[in-house]
């Protein structure tokens, strides 16, 4: 049996969102853009979370950006990322970041800072 390279596997995870979830996604950016005020990179840094959010999950994403910045694009969006997103997206594993603070085992101490870890912002190719 020929083996599925994982870069497939991670695409056919992804896909699996519903009709409705896609449409969702769909209003949530369309009205954010209609309503927005402020300076472009905002908007556009907003629109790239809640697309990457739901490959992610929103832990990952906890670790990306800081607290400020993701009540920003929440504002911008109308959303809660925590009732959103799941907690672990389908590639959620490829996040450097999240992996450790996973083998860490204190999540929340990598997302203050109080524990360091390198690479947090990076996701990997497979």
């Amino acid at each position: 049996m020929k083996k599925i390279p994982k870069y497939e596997e991670n695409l056919v995870k992804m896909m699996n969102r519903s009709v409705e979830q896609s449409a969702e996604l769909e209003r949530i950016e369309r009205v954010a853009i209609a309503n927005f005020k402020g300076q472009l990179p905002d908007l556009e840094a907003a629109l790239g979370v809640l697309r990457i959010g739901g490959h992610l999950g929103w832990r990952p994403l906890a670790l990306i950006h800081n607290k400020r910045t993701l009540r920003k694009y929440e504002d911008i969006l109308d959303i809660k990322f925590k009732e959103f997103f799941p907690e672990e997206g389908p590639s959620c594993e490829r996040s450097f970041g999240y992996v450790a603070a996973k083998k860490i085992g204190n999540f929340w101490k990598a997302v203050s800072g109080e524990i360091k870890i390198e690479r947090r912002k990076e996701i990997a190719d497979e």
